[in-house]
């Protein structure tokens, strides 16, 4: 399944701060000129999605070894201690894709103040030529008048 199908717990910030689903955002992102906010966002967002779904499979990992219908003798205290271990890591990486999306929504511009299109610069045009040479017996020689 593709990042971009994946929900996070950031999706209505996004969706609130730029005025579009998540999906339209993507295939916005996809098609047109986007401004360097959206694409980080975006790129936050996917990275989010991941780490929430690591998140999510410890989770679950932990949850399923400590079920109370489970034989008490197959239960690894060394198996919770690398599940903890991964559930840190994890935590720690969504912790810092969260942050840093939350960083960028909060400092980015208004969407009343973003230019619509990048500016565009005209860019001039040389449209003078050089005059001329002039004409001389040989090519690089330097005529001089003698007294």
């Amino acid at each position: 399944m593709s990042v971009i199908d994946k929900s996070t717990s950031r999706d209505t910030a996004l969706e609130e701060a730029f005025g579009a689903s998540v999906a339209e955002l993507y295939a916005q992102a996809a098609h047109l000129e986007v401004c360097a906010a959206l694409r980080r966002a975006l790129e936050l967002r996917s990275f989010l999605a991941v780490a929430e779904e690591q998140v999510v499979r410890v989770r679950d990992r932990v949850h399923a070894s400590m079920s109370c219908d489970r034989d008490l003798g197959d239960l690894s205290a060394e198996d919770l201690r690398w599940d903890a271990q991964w559930l840190e890591a994890a935590l720690a990486g969504r912790d810092g894709y969260v942050a840093a999306l939350d960083d960028l929504l909060r400092t980015m511009p208004a969407p009343d103040q973003r230019p619509p299109q990048p500016v565009q610069f005209a860019q001039p045009k040389i449209t003078a030529t050089a005059p001329p040479a002039p004409a001389t017996g040989r090519a690089g020689a330097v005529r001089t008048h003698r007294p």
